[in-house]
């Protein structure tokens, strides 16, 4: 009944199952390897905090690496402007 199916239809709508069950399986291989990365870095902040880190700070310094220097000297910029204006500086 597939084979059926599947000669009815274009060549570009065509699914098999094997190629089907190719990208499925390689997309849950994915996951799990996002998982076993989750878990290794929770082990890394773990292992920071038990040497006296503050992992909330070291995680906003991995945002800021990934981020443009330009866009967090404005960033900068314009919160000491706001927090001189509260009287906060």
């Amino acid at each position: 009944m597939n084979d059926v199916l599947e000669d009815t239809k274009p060549d570009s709508y065509r699914v098999t199952a094997d190629e089907l069950r190719q990208f499925i399986e390689r997309y849950e291989r994915l996951e799990q390897e996002k998982k076993d990365i989750a878990e290794q870095q929770k082990e890394v902040m773990a292992e920071a905090k038990a040497r006296g880190y503050d992992t909330k700070v070291m995680r906003k310094v991995v945002a800021l690496r990934k981020r443009d220097k330009d866009d967090i000297a404005e960033e900068e910029a314009v919160l000491e402007m706001y927090k001189e204006a509260l009287g906060m500086s």
